[in-house]
């Protein structure tokens, strides 16, 4: 095994309850799928970038964007499949010092933020890793106030303790220590030495409904559109 390659794995599935074959969905003229590929890319962090797919359309993408195809067995094509069994299997085909899931449904992702979340993986030198989103609102947990007290004036947003929610976006691990934890529990996803990474609003948009893409949709043309200029207000207008 490899002592310094990064492995970025895109898992892709064909069928999908919520959004049918969302990865193939064209954002912007491009494959939902395609818009990692290139951040993946551009991130120049990865000395292999593989996607993980179950159907043979996801090879013709991978060639079209030069990055390698994995077609990935049956039983892990399913949506009862485990992300756990995922990663193992992947990993026993692709020998590398980490492997690092950039999700295919998060297309807002930049190389910058890919970049920064592999790198401080290795810096902190973690066992396994998963973005989050920090957010300062007033939140419940089994119907009881998590991050603030109905005693007293109403806590200022600002104030709150952020909640990390979850995102997914990119998830990454050591390879060995995750073979050898799930060879011993059946399970790896998180383990050991974990980081929780937290990314910008775009990054922690996840397509899972067809809503989805048509924000995305409109946050991309947005950002053509307004990027090089400036916020105004309305007393510019005078």
């Amino acid at each position: 095994m490899s002592q310094s390659q990064t492995i970025a794995m895109i898992p892709a599935r064909m069928g999908s309850e919520r959004l049918p074959r969302k990865n193939l969905v064209l954002l912007n003229g491009e494959p939902l799928v395609g818009h990692v590929v290139r951040a993946a890319q551009k991130a120049k962090v990865f000395n292999r970038i593989v996607i993980n797919a179950d159907h043979p359309v996801f090879g013709d993408i991978a060639q079209q964007y030069g990055v390698e195809f994995y077609r990935r067995p049956p039983e892990l094509a399913t949506s009862a499949a485990q992300s756990d069994d995922v990663v193992y299997d992947f990993m026993q085909k692709h020998p590398a010092a980490y492997v690092a899931w950039v999700n295919s449904i998060a297309p807002l992702q930049t190389a910058t933020e890919i970049a920064s979340v592999v790198n401080y993986f290795t810096a902190q030198q973690l066992d396994s890793l998963v973005t989050v989103r920090a957010e300062q609102v007033h939140c419940n947990f089994n119907n009881q106030p998590l991050n603030y007290s109905l005693e007293g004036k109403f806590a200022k947003t600002q104030d709150l303790i952020p909640v990390e929610r979850f995102v997914y976006s990119i998830m990454m691990w050591r390879t060995q220590a995750f073979v050898d934890f799930y060879q011993q529990h059946s399970y790896a996803l998180l383990f050991g030495k974990t980081g929780f990474y937290s990314v910008d609003r775009l990054s922690a948009i996840i397509v899972k409904y067809e809503e989805d893409i048509r924000l995305c949709e409109a946050i991309l043309k947005g950002l053509a559109e307004t990027q090089t200029s400036p916020i105004k207000y309305y007393e510019d207008q005078k």
